[in-house]
Order: structure tokens, then C-alpha cells, then sequence
């Protein structure tokens, strides 16, 4: 009996702006620019957009900020590290921002495709494709920190509750920092240029 052909694997591209045709469940370092990235994360409201202003606080907002406090809390560390901080999000210029009670319901398929991104990304701009433990565990600190704050200046949260849920902060590591909602336009163009300062260094 003949066989009919065989099923054509599963594909999830997207067109980017700069003309790219990313797919998401097989993603090269040859697709991705950091044009794209800016774009797709200055629109992307943390928060599920539950944030007080007439901005949405984006996650190349807080991306930047997670930059600045994993600087403060590694003072001595090189700007791939740095770079690696301020990519560690990245992955939602794609598959957008979900908080991590969504994130728990999906189950595994969801990280699995966040790490094929990030792998993709970390490659593309020099970095390796794993993060190596310590530093990951380091810009993850650095993320708990901006949460505390994004949640106590613009989420609604509690000083009590932000410190239950992320972990009270060292004064140090936030002092003169302050949330700030600007247009989609300016965060881009910081995001990308702070991108381009940290990647001369490398």
C-alpha cells in the first residue's frame, strides 16, 4: 500500500520589520536584530498593562533598569554579562511578556521555547548560548530587584506584599533609581543604544 508523503513539520514564522522571517520553533542568530528586539519589547507592557500612568511600562523599560541594579550588584563584572542583563528578556519581543502564574499554567513547552530564542539571540550578538549559572542567578537577583520596584511605584502593591512576593531590596541597590513611563519611541532608541554601547565593549 502506497504511503502518502510525510507531514511537513510544524512552523511558526514570523515577518519582522527589518524584513527577517523568524521561526519561532527553529530560530537562527542570522534572523534576529536588535532593531526588532528594541521595537517589539518598547510595546510590550509588563504587568499584563495593569500599571498606574498613561504609559505602558514596558519590557525594554525594565530591561534597562535590570541592567543598571545587575551593574550595582556586579560592579566588577564585564559588559557581557552586562549585555547579557540587559538581553534577558529578549525572548518577548516575540512571544510577549506573561506573568509567572500564566507562565506555570502552560507548563514546559513555554520554556523550552524561550531558551531556543535566547540561544538564538545570545549567539547572534557574542555571547554564548547558556548563560553560565552564577551569572543568571545573579541577573536574576538584579530582576527581583526592578519587580520590587515596579511593583511598589506603579503595580499597586504594597511595600509588605512587594517584599513577600520578591524580597525586600538593599537600599543601595535602588536608591536614586525611579520607574519611568515614557513613549514607545524614546525607550526604543535607548534600549538599542545602550545595546550598542555594551557591544563595542565586548
Amino acid at each position: 500500500m502506497a504511503r502518502g508523503p510525510a507531514p511537513k513539520p510544524p512552523r511558526a514564522w514570523q515577518r519582522m520589520l527589518s524584513g527577517r522571517r523568524l521561526d519561532l520553533l527553529d530560530p537562527t542568530p542570522m534572523d534576529i536584530e536588535i532593531e526588532d528586539i528594541a521595537h517589539g519589547l518598547a510595546f510590550v507592557a509588563r504587568w499584563n498593562g495593569q500599571t498606574r500612568g498613561d504609559w505602558p511600562y514596558s519590557v525594554a523599560e525594565h530591561s534597562l533598569l535590570v541592567e543598571t541594579i545587575f551593574a550595582r550588584l556586579e560592579p566588577k563584572s564585564p559588559a557581557r554579562w552586562r549585555l547579557a542583563a540587559l538581553l534577558h528578556d529578549a525572548p518577548e519581543y516575540v512571544i510577549g511578556d506573561m506573568i509567572s502564574p500564566v507562565k506555570a499554567a502552560v507548563g514546559p513547552g513555554y520554556g523550552a521555547l524561550d531558551d531556543r530564542l535566547s540561544a538564538a539571540i545570545h549567539i547572534r550578538f557574542g555571547l554564548p548560548a547558556t548563560i553560565p549559572a552564577t551569572v543568571k542567578k545573579r541577573i536574576k537577583a538584579a530582576d527581583r530587584v526592578s519587580a520590587w520596584m515596579e511593583a511598589t511605584q506603579i503595580a499597586g502593591f504594597t511595600v509588605e506584599e512587594a517584599n513577600r512576593f520578591f524580597g525586600k531590596p538593599r537600599p543601595e541597590l535602588t536608591r536614586g533609581l525611579d520607574i519611568q513611563l515614557r513613549p514607545p519611541r524614546e525607550v526604543r532608541e535607548d534600549f538599542t543604544a545602550r545595546h550598542a554601547a555594551l557591544l563595542s565593549k565586548i
